[in-house]
């Protein structure tokens, strides 16, 4: 195959389309686990933001009192907030640690990802938790709850606005919640970056795979090329030994001045042989071209194995004295009490033990045994034609039941045989669904085995 251009090119093609679809599938499932991935994270970052939001909200507005003013009460339970236009360096790093440690509403707060800011109603600024992003204008709406924003430096924030009231329901301003995207935007560039040297690498393997997994497809279709090939070059063989041989003859004749009555006998007898030969050779291969594409309808019927045999037997018995070769049959009467049916074509499973049998007496030498046994084995009519001829090789055997295919070429040219007798019998065997086998030792004979399924088994009647 590998040196054939069209199957070359044909598998080039399959592997590059299944390449082609595969890579395609993979840069889609990458690109939806990229994006499965970045909305779980931002759907667990606005969950977080919304609980410390809704905690530090629920634990301040109890405790405020004036309108954009930051009281005692606030501070104590925010330690570390820093209010607007003091020292907020009076507390040690250390004791803010250890003070946010005690306090459950600044457990996410004292985190170095977060901050807070309070704001007036105006909008202004009054104190701040945490390191506060540095931004290019002021980022404060009241129609925005929620907002991701960039500082000078290029890092994105996430933030949610929320309004505080006074412990008496008066107006106080806003409280802004957020946190750093940093971790969340590494997380989706480190994941970004292995798709992106992930996917070319699988790609990569996808098209070895392809070309190897397109070799495997195109290995049958090779092999149904090469016999069809093949077998266009054998059929082409025989039908030209025909008629080479009425050419031959017709142009003898032609060249002949006078031609006796005799002669132009023995000449049409010639070409009757031929044509007959070639009209032989035409219907086998019909049939098997017919069996092939599976539109040969065979007739199902009961079938009696044992007038089949015995019709074989009947038929063969003449050739068989003419080759002094002894043609019997033998059955097991222990396994074998009555009569073996099937369902099938008669005519054709006739073919079938015709082809078995004229073969074995072709190929036995005089004062040869050729015996046909038949026997019953679970729900199998198990028919064994066994000769003791010159057997088959063990080479041969594996190529035994393709067309064309000879044993012994010249032997089979010389009994008018084309090469398609087990081919046929193959498929005939096949159709009626059973198997056939070939055992057999050169010098020593072969033994040709045919399984078939049985229809029903009664003593001495018919199915019904």
């Amino acid at each position: 195959m590998h040196q054939n251009k069209l199957f070359n090119w044909t598998r080039l093609k399959l592997a590059g389309w299944y390449s082609g679809v595969m890579g395609f599938i993979l840069c889609l499932f990458g690109f939806a686990i990229y994006q499965v991935m970045a909305r779980a994270h931002w759907y667990g970052l606005d969950q977080e933001l919304e609980v410390v939001s809704g905690t530090l909200h629920d634990a301040l507005e109890p405790n405020l009192s004036q309108p954009g003013a930051i009281n005692p009460a606030v501070q104590a339970l925010l330690p570390s907030l820093c209010v607007v236009n003091t020292d907020c360096m009076g507390l040690q790093a250390e004791e803010l640690t250890q003070t946010n440690k005690q306090r459950h509403i600044l457990g996410v707060v004292g985190q170095e990802a977060y901050y807070l800011r309070f704001l007036n109603p105006a909008g202004e600024v009054v104190a701040i938790i945490g390191n506060q992003p540095t931004y290019a204008s002021s980022q404060f709406s009241s129609q925005q709850t929620w907002q991701t924003l960039k500082d000078t430096d290029g890092n994105r924030y996430h933030q949610v606005s929320i309004p505080l009231k006074t412990k008496d329901s008066r107006f106080w301003g806003y409280m802004e919640v957020g946190r750093s995207l940093k971790e969340f935007d590494d997380h989706l560039y480190t994941l970004k970056w292995l798709l992106l040297v992930g996917l070319p690498f699988a790609l990569f393997l996808v098209a070895l795979a392809s070309w190897w997994l397109a070799g495997l497809a195109m290995q049958p279709v090779y092999q149904s090329y090469n016999q069809i090939q093949q077998f266009t070059a054998d059929a082409a063989h025989e039908l030209r030994t025909p008629l080479a041989a009425i050419r031959a003859t017709v142009e003898s004749v032609l060249q002949t001045p006078e031609l006796s009555e005799a002669e132009a006998h023995t000449t049409l007898q010639i070409v009757e042989r031929q044509n007959n030969r070639l009209s032989q050779l035409v219907q086998d291969l019909l049939l098997l071209s017919r069996m092939d594409m599976q539109k040969f309808h065979f007739k199902h019927q009961p079938c009696c194995i044992n007038d089949l045999i015995s019709d074989v037997i009947e038929e063969f018995a003449a050739l068989a004295v003419a080759e002094e070769v002894l043609l019997e049959a033998e059955n097991d009467q222990t396994e074998l009490p009555s009569e073996l049916y099937v369902s099938g074509d008669e005519e054709q499973l006739y073919r079938l033990l015709a082809n078995l049998v004229n073969n074995a007496i072709q190929y036995t030498a005089a004062g040869g045994i050729v015996k046909i046994k038949l026997k019953r084995e679970e729900s199998f009519a198990v028919i064994a034609v066994q000769d003791t001829g010159i057997g088959i090789s063990t080479a041969d055997q594996a190529r035994i039941f393709d067309r064309f295919y000879r044993v012994h070429s010249d032997r089979s040219r010389a009994t008018g045989g084309s090469g398609l007798g087990l081919s046929i019998a193959q498929a005939i065997t096949n159709a009626h669904q059973g198997t056939i086998q070939v055992q057999s030792e050169v010098g020593k004979g072969s033994t040709f085995t045919v399984r078939l399924p049985l229809l029903t088994y009664k003593h001495g009647s018919l199915p019904h």
